[in-house]
């Protein structure tokens, strides 16, 4: 069986649906199953997204992006300034 990844959108809709299903009077467990995702997948996703809209969410992909652009260019201005001093010593 190949594994698939869902798209962080896809998560939160399937929490809401288990939130759904609960609140109708369902055991958590068939909710869990009736989505059709794992015990454990559901509690990592809960902890990772839980609560979270659809709002919020794209805020967070926007963060991260925002983040690792950010990261990108300390790592680049920080080798520049290691060449840099490499050069000023004179060991080029």
């Amino acid at each position: 069986m190949a594994n698939k990844r869902h798209k962080p959108e896809e998560i939160v809709t399937k929490l809401r649906q288990v939130e759904v299903l609960v609140g109708q009077g369902m055991a958590r467990i068939d909710a869990i199953r009736e989505v059709r995702i794992t015990e454990q997948t559901f509690y990592r996703w809960r902890k990772q997204y839980g609560g979270m809209g659809t709002a919020q969410l794209k805020e967070l992909k926007r963060l991260q992006k925002e983040n690792e652009r950010l990261r990108r260019a300390v790592s680049d201005l920080t080798l520049d300034k290691l060449i840099l001093a490499e050069a000023a010593r004179g060991n080029f």
